[in-house]
C-alpha cells in the first residue's frame, strides 16, 4: 500500500506542472518493466527544469512522516537528481545507487561513498511503476550499517500493492493502466509500439 501525500489541491496544481511540461505523454509505450502502457510520464520533461523539481521536493519533504533523515539516496539516473535536491534542500549527504555494469538489475553505491554506522537513510525516485529499481535500490542502501526510513517518489503509476519492505509513500498518484506484452489491447490494435527512455531490456536495443 502507498500512501498518498499530497492534498486534491496540491494534487491538481501537481498535474497541471506536469502538462505545463509535457511530461504527460499519449500513446503505445514499452516501459521499462517490459509491460506496455497508453500513457508515459516523461520524468526528464520535469526533471529538466531545476526550479520545478525544487517545488515538488520541498512538497515532498514538507509532507513526509519521517524525521532525523541523515542521507537520501537515489537509483539513476532521475533519482540522482532527487536525491541530490532532497539531500540540498535538508542540508545532509546524497548518494546515487548505480547499475553495477551496461545492461545489469544490481545497483551498487561506489565512488567511495561511507556511511557512519546508525545513518538514517531516505530512499528517493520519481515514477513508482513495479517498484524494481527501489528493490534494487534498497538492497544495495541494505549492504551498508544504515537505517531505512522508508521510500519516497514522486509520483505513484503502479496498478498493483507493491510491498517493498519499509513504508512508501508518494507525493502524486496517477492511475495509468499497463499491460504484459501479451495482454496489451494496443498491439492487438496493430499501433506502434515505442521505447521512451534509455533503459535497455533484454532482447531490445537502447534507443
Amino acid at each position: 500500500m502507498v500512501e498518498v501525500l499530497a492534498d486534491e489541491q496540491t494534487a491538481q496544481t501537481l498535474l497541471r506542472d506536469l502538462h505545463d511540461v509535457g511530461a504527460l505523454l499519449t500513446g503505445h509505450f514499452l516501459l521499462a518493466s517490459g509491460r506496455h502502457s497508453d500513457r508515459y510520464i516523461e520524468k526528464f520533461a520535469l526533471l529538466r527544469w531545476p526550479r520545478r523539481v525544487e517545488e515538488m521536493c520541498r512538497e515532498l519533504l514538507a509532507r513526509l512522516p519521517w524525521r532525523g533523515i541523515d542521507a537520501v539516496v537515489g537509483p539513476t539516473t532521475g533519482g540522482i537528481l532527487l536525491a541530490f535536491e532532497c539531500a540540498r534542500q535538508l542540508g545532509i549527504q546524497a548518494a546515487y545507487a548505480e547499475r553495477e555494469h551496461e545492461g545489469s538489475s544490481r545497483r551498487v553505491i561506489r565512488r567511495g561513498t561511507r556511511f557512519s554506522p546508525g545513518t538514517r537513510v531516505l530512499v528517493v525516485d520519481d515514477v513508482l511503476t513495479t517498484g524494481g529499481s527501489l528493490r534494487e535500490t534498497l538492497r544495495a542502501v541494505g549492504e551498508h550499517p544504515v537505517e531505512i526510513v522508508g521510500v519516497a517518489v514522486l509520483i505513484d503509476r503502479s496498478t498493483e500493492s507493491i510491498d517493498l519492505g519499509v513504508p512508501l509513500v508518494a507525493l502524486l498518484r496517477l492511475d495509468i493502466a499497463n499491460w504484459p506484452p501479451d495482454r496489451c489491447p494496443l498491439c492487438q490494435q496493430g499501433l506502434p509500439l515505442v521505447k521512451p527512455g534509455t533503459t535497455a531490456l533484454p532482447g531490445h536495443a537502447s534507443s
